[in-house]
């Protein structure tokens, strides 16, 4: 075969465009401190993580500087390319070989907050501490600065330098503190992270073959319209964007007014539907729901959102009937999406398996009734008339 039989023909892409979750170079929300001494930025790190890991999941980034130490520690000296250690209250990682950046934001995917030694790592926004004993250093690393979010002046320092001025045209709009107000700048992050919290999207899973119903159960009318729209209307008023998953060549039987995403992972049920709208949408939180939940109402879905907790996997209700979250009511946050793909990669397609063993929020439902779903024919005779009694209760 000749060197010309490789070529493409001109516009063919040759891999397949995907949508790229919005991290740096550990994680989505991550800022590098540069410009003071090594040892203030630790500080800094200490106070910030301190205060904020109440709440979220904070990481800290740095080098060694133990340039003397030349020895691997461990069995890495003996060849060994990883060693795991469970130190009781924290658990410890070697590795041997080069981390490459792709496994190192696997690393973090689970991180709110990334802070950055920026004197040795970078990161995709940047916090600046103006020192003139570090003004030689910072002016080394002037084109670095492209995205500066806070400006922190130390004790010598009274003004922002020229070099960086003129190395940041738009200087005036970004905010200064003083590098010791630690409660402003704590403050600062924390509206960061407020302020980039998910949007929260819904998705309505009807792309089951309903086979042990006999009929489509997204299609069946139990609230004057089928219950795939019903369902889906109810999550418009706290979602985003809602979307109806179908399997592929369903969405010609759904309603335009619906968006659909349609299953790119097939064969894998409801699992697929949830990777399929990661991939849409990566850096969306999806509120995934199945459609075969008659008694589901909006005061149960609004309080699933109310006590949405961003910082977790997902946010999921507790099932009475199984004594496990409930994975197909339940908030699965953009931190999931490389939890979900890691457990397909062993073999594993149970979105209720991922969430018993990650790091969730688990919640009762206000009316447990809500959660009953309808597979059979029986079932589906016993929720009529739960129906049918709610619906007298109402009027009388």
């Amino acid at each position: 075969m000749t060197l010309k039989d490789h070529n493409q023909p001109s516009g063919h892409r040759k891999h397949a465009k995907l949508a790229r979750p919005s991290t740096g170079n550990f994680g989505r929300n991550e800022w590098a401190i540069v410009g003071g001494p090594c040892t203030v930025i630790k500080l800094l790190a200490d106070d910030v993580v301190r205060s904020l890991s109440p709440v979220y999941k904070c990481a800290y980034v740095d080098m060694s500087h133990n340039d003397d130490i030349t020895l691997l520690p461990g069995r890495l000296v003996s060849g060994a390319s990883l060693e795991y250690t469970d130190q009781v209250n924290y658990q410890q990682f070697n590795y041997q070989n080069l981390v490459f950046p792709y496994q190192l934001k696997q690393q973090f995917s689970s991180a709110d907050l990334v802070l950055v030694n920026g004197n040795h790592q970078q990161a995709k926004a940047q916090v600046v501490i103006i020192d003139i004993n570090k003004k030689a250093s910072l002016q080394k690393r002037t084109d670095q600065l492209d995205n500066v979010q806070l400006f922190l002046l130390a004790d010598n320092a009274g003004e922002i330098p020229d070099f960086i001025q003129e190395a940041i045209p738009h200087w005036q709009q970004i905010p200064v503190l003083k590098v010791d107000d630690r409660e402003k700048i704590v403050a600062f992050f924390e509206a960061a992270l407020k302020q980039t919290r998910p949007v929260l999207n819904g998705l309505v899973l009807a792309g089951g073959k309903s086979t042990r119903m006999g009929f489509d159960k997204g299609a069946a009318n139990w609230h004057g319209k089928q219950q795939r729209y019903y369902m889906a209307d109810l999550l418009k008023s706290f979602c985003k964007e809602v979307y109806i998953s179908g399997r592929p060549g369903q969405q010609q039987e759904i309603d335009p007014a619906y968006p659909v995403i349609e299953d790119t992972f097939t064969g894998l049920g409801p699992y697929g539907a949830i990777l399929s709208a990661f991939r849409e949408q990566p850096d969306a939180a999806w509120l995934v729901i199945a459609c075969d939940l008659p008694l589901m109402d909006d005061s149960t879905l609004r309080n699933l959102a109310a006590w949405r907790n961003s910082s977790s996997v997902a946010t999921a209700y507790h099932s009475p009937v199984t004594n496990f979250p409930e994975p197909l009511i339940a908030i699965w946050e953009p931190k999931s999406y490389p939890v979900l793909l890691s457990f397909l990669a062993q073999g594993y397609s149970c979105p209720r398996k991922v969430l018993i063993n990650s790091d969730i929020t688990l919640l009762n439902a206000p009316h447990e009734e809500a959660l009953t779903n309808v597979n059979t024919p029986e079932e589906l005779e016993k929720v009529k008339s739960m129906i049918h009694n709610k619906i007298v209760a109402t009027n009388e």
